[in-house]
């Protein structure tokens, strides 16, 4: 979609703080983070949300959820992980490209870090 962020994001024409990509999906830092960590996973594919994904995608999306909680897990040591899926307006979706939330949580919230100096330490080429 032309206007959708998400899209222009994966295709490179926006550039975020890209931590890991394959064919199929784009995980970056999220620009706006609830948290140290907090990540964003998303087909590079356009679909609107959960409704509208084919598994095959959704099977290479929460692959990489999985294998990125667990790297994000080790490098920040962070104490647990929640993860996050909204759809629709109603649901939380306020960007409508599906997409999935990786949120690290510490004992103690850490809200003074530097971003580019996360990004250098999260970013990896192979999962």
């Amino acid at each position: 979609m032309d206007d959708c962020i998400f899209c222009k994001i994966a295709n490179g024409n926006i550039l975020a703080k890209k931590i890991y990509e394959n064919e199929y999906v784009y995980a970056f830092l999220d620009a706006s983070p609830k948290g140290k960590g907090h990540t964003l996973v998303i087909p590079k594919a356009h679909f609107e949300n959960i409704y509208d994904v084919n598994e095959k995608v959704l099977c290479d999306i929460y692959t990489v959820v999985k294998k990125l909680s667990i790297h994000l897990k080790k490098k920040l040591n962070c104490g647990g992980i929640t993860i996050v899926q909204n759809n629709e307006e109603i649901g939380g979706q306020s960007v409508f490209h599906l997409h999935v939330h990786i949120l690290p949580k510490y004992e103690v919230e850490e809200n003074d870090y530097d971003m580019d100096e996360l990004w250098k330490l999260l970013s990896i080429e192979e999962l």
